[in-house]
């Protein structure tokens, strides 16, 4: 069987988020009434003229550092002429000859073998109004149009699904944390496009495009279909042509939207209503020192404060409670962690908000692991008082007292405590002493009854080990 190898090129737009359009003050969010945030440039009526967001530039050049690209300092827009339902201006503003951004790269690590993913050029430019179809109408919603969207297109290097799939996860990671997108591509501020073509000589096969994928995982399988699709004809001896086409993820199977019979002509020409641009080095390196820190240091961060790799790669993939993590000075990030991760995010899930819409601040977080770690209050108290945590202003000692939590600390108080129960279970200390292990839990929860639960489990259980041994 002829042995066909793939080359892969992926082109992804990802909507900036800006607080405005890229050439209209409307707002730009999304999930708003349909329409609702469209005006008169938005529509493309006769007579409006568009106006530069700089907010827009600004994420476009931290899209560029953190992708490794050469920043153009001197740049224009292009008019894209086209004519589609969604484009009522009959033509697209974009970066046609002097794209933001070019020859940058993404790194990938498959297995421990690392690879840089190129990217020919980075552009920016506005995106289309929303189709809705239904039924046999087709219906547009213009809050989408306008929004600021930044082009990357890899070049043809990618060889595998895998290695598509591996450069787009590293691809959202690093616009996600630099906070360029929220890269959602279930809402589709991130959209993907893959290019394939299969050959079994050094000349590159026919080219295939697929459109709109609706996940990463899903670009990783339309790939490995197409690939299969196109080499199940060419062994037939059929001669392919360019096509179009989309995937269709409940059938597996990618489907013909159109072919390409002949090339699109845009008619590019610079854009006559808004005027050319020069960015300096200082305007980008002021930029550049407002990054946050990125995913690769964070997670060098917490791994060294001794949190566990499952635990740090949770923290990592919940940007809310990554970026809650950041606020923490002078707190053991690996009790936080461990909060943050298991009750913390239970309630969050719960009510179905962000970390930051609640009461626990940093100060709070930072006593509340310091108490923990202390002995002072214990995981049981802790499960009782989360909602009051999360949702009240008082402090942890407001909190503790209003909940009645007053827990034993001092080592003679629970010592004796601890003696007390032994004298009254003599039987089960014998069979602990002859090796039953299981007197043990019994005891430890004879300690915790008798002390109505106000002794740290963790500290007791250790104190219990302790005189229990000097019996023998």
């Amino acid at each position: 069987m002829t042995d066909y190898k793939k080359t892969i090129g992926i082109e992804v737009h990802v909507e900036l988020k800006t607080k405005e359009k890229l050439f209209s003050p409307m707002i730009n969010n999304y999930g708003s009434l349909a329409n609702s945030n469209a005006n008169i440039i938005d529509l493309g009526l006769p007579g409006v003229l568009p106006t530069l967001n700089r907010e827009a530039i600004d994420l476009a050049i931290r899209a560029c550092h953190v992708l490794h690209c050469k920043i153009n300092h001197h740049m224009h827009f292009d008019r894209k002429n086209y004519f589609y339902p969604d484009n009522p201006k009959n033509f697209q503003i974009t970066q046609e000859r002097t794209p933001i951004g070019r020859d940058g790269y993404v790194e990938i690590n498959d297995n421990g073998i690392k690879k840089k993913i190129e990217i020919l050029e980075m552009h920016i430019e506005e995106d289309t109004a929303k189709s809705i179809h239904a039924k046999n109408n087709t219906l547009l919603d213009f809050n989408r149009a306008g929004v600021p969207l930044i082009e990357i297109v890899t070049k043809p290097c990618i060889k595998s699904s895998r290695e598509a799939v591996l450069y787009l996860e590293a691809l959202r990671e690093l616009l996600l944390y630099a906070k360029v997108s929220d890269c959602k591509i279930e809402e589709g501020s991130m959209r993907c496009d893959a290019n394939i073509s299969i050959s079994n000589s050094d000349k590159l096969g026919t080219k295939i495009e697929i459109k709109n994928i609706g996940s990463i995982t899903n670009v990783g399988l339309a790939i490995e279909y197409d690939a299969r699709r196109q080499e199940e004809l060419l062994s037939k001896g059929e001669i392919l042509k360019e096509e179009t086409r989309r995937y269709d993820a409940k059938l597996d199977k990618t489907i013909l939207m159109r072919v390409k019979e002949t090339g699109n002509d845009y008619r590019y020409f610079p854009e006559p209503d808004i005027p050319f641009f020069t960015i300096d080095d200082e305007y980008i390196n002021n930029i550049i020192s407002e990054i946050p820190l990125n995913a690769y240091k964070r997670r060098e961060k917490y791994l060294n404060a001794g949190i566990n790799t499952i635990n740090v790669d949770k923290i990592i993939a919940n940007i809310d409670i990554c970026d809650y993590m950041e606020t923490l000075n002078d707190v053991n990030l690996k009790t936080a962690s461990n909060l943050l991760l298991g009750d913390i995010s239970a309630y969050l899930n719960k009510k179905n908000i962000s970390i930051f819409e609640t009461k626990l601040t940093p100060s709070k977080m930072k006593d509340l692991v310091e108490k923990l770690d202390g002995n002072i209050i214990s995981n049981k108290n802790f499960k009782e008082i989360v909602v009051d945590i999360m949702e009240s202003d008082l402090n942890i000692d407001e909190i503790l007292e209003k909940n009645n939590i007053k827990n034993v600390v001092d080592n003679k108080e629970i010592e004796s405590l601890i003696n007390k129960v032994l004298e009254n279970n003599l039987n089960v200390v014998s069979d602990y002493l002859n090796g039953n292990e299981r007197s043990l839990k019994y005891l430890m929860g004879q300690v915790m009854k008798e002390s109505h639960g106000s002794i740290n489990p963790a500290k007791a259980n250790e104190m219990l080990v302790k005189l229990l041994e000097v019996k023998r």
